[in-house]
């Protein structure tokens, strides 16, 4: 009896064994499997930071390569107008826009209204059909665009003035251009110092161009009270064959000038064409511009050609451009930007060369 009882005690007694034993190896397990979860858990994570990592470096480099071409935001398509197309001034000014825009990846878009303001409404009018984000523009005339800033306001396409202001330039993202007033007033100052006793002179100015407007007023500040006489003073339009034939006219009248002042050098060139063809000798003409056509004839040493308030198409260009592309990013620019002009003579055009613009 006795050795049932103790068999049956050790049969519960291992029995109970068995049972915590079991109830241990479950506990473990679960433990077990929680860090192991934690684990791949981590490793997820960790996974995850270095995909945003590469996510983030992706978006610096694009941002770098952005800022290079500064071109975010791109590619853009811009409009450009002069007054005359012809013109090699406003050809050197063309080519180096369109070489810097498409340098970027961009389009230009360019017309030519020949001096004609109401072609270059229009012109403009089918531009903003095509679509643009921003526009060179140069004038024609400074009242007479007035019709095409009110469209290209209507349409948000921010203008770029250049060289020759518009009579209102709340129009304008900014204007940048030659100092036309001092074009005009260095070849006045040249003309009192080698003419100290005055005499009788004729000017070609150009009304509805603003630039030339201001060269005029420059040289007949500068030579003001100082004995000169305009015996003549007419629009001769910008342009070499209008001025040639207007000159012609005036020196049959007044082939006693001493001297004739053109508002820019196509002006100039024509007056020298109609001063050769009078014969005269010792008549002292200025343009301004500073063109390759203009320094040849002073580098000659044999022209009436005298001199010319140079300015710098290129730099003009250069400072369009970078103002263009300042408003495309957002950027604040002020009112204007100045281009420094100056006087060209024989006795220095050596150093700006007559194979190209300065």
């Amino acid at each position: 009896m006795k050795r049932r009882l103790l068999a049956a005690l050790l049969c519960l007694t291992m029995a109970g064994t068995l049972l915590v034993g079991c109830g241990g190896g479950s506990d473990s397990g679960s433990t077990d499997n929680k860090e192991t979860e934690a684990a791949e858990d981590t490793t997820d994570d960790a996974a995850d930071a270095e995909e945003d990592t590469d996510a983030a470096d992706d978006t610096a480099d694009d941002a770098e390569e952005d800022a290079d071409t500064g071109n975010a935001g791109g590619p853009y398509t811009f409009g450009y107008t002069c007054m005359d197309g012809t013109n090699p001034f406003f050809v050197t000014i063309e080519d180096a826009i369109r070489a810097a825009v498409e340098e970027k990846g961009d389009k230009l878009i360019s017309t030519d209204p020949a001096n004609d303001v109401s072609l270059q409404i229009t012109q403009i009018e089918d531009m903003i059909a095509q679509g643009m984000d921003g526009i060179f523009l140069n004038p024609a005339e400074a009242e007479g665009i007035l019709p095409a800033l009110d469209a290209l306001k209507e349409a948000d396409v921010p203008i770029i003035n250049f060289d020759t202001e518009v009579a209102d330039l709340s129009y304008v993202a900014t204007y940048t251009g030659s100092d036309n007033y001092n074009a005009g007033k260095v070849c006045g100052e040249d003309l009192v110092k080698k003419c100290p006793d005055g005499g009788p002179i004729i000017v070609l100015d150009s009304p509805t161009m603003n630039s030339v407007v201001d060269r005029t007023n420059g040289f007949l500040d500068a030579i003001e009270g100082k004995g000169f006489d305009i015996v003549a003073q007419q629009d001769a339009k910008g342009n070499l064959e209008v001025s040639m034939g207007i000159a012609e006219d005036l020196l049959q009248a007044h082939s006693d000038v001493v001297a004739i002042f053109g508002g820019n050098d196509p002006t100039a060139l024509g007056a020298l064409a109609a001063a050769n063809a009078a014969g005269l000798t010792d008549c002292k003409i200025y343009g301004v511009d500073g063109s390759p056509d203009i320094k040849s004839e002073l580098a000659s040493g044999e022209s009436l050609i005298e001199g010319s308030g140079a300015q710098s198409p290129v730099s003009i260009a250069e400072s369009s451009v970078d103002l263009m592309y300042k408003i495309m990013a957002g950027e604040k620019v002020d009112e204007r930007y100045p281009v420094e002009t100056f006087l060209i003579t024989a006795d220095n055009v050596a150093d700006y060369g007559t194979d190209g613009w300065q």
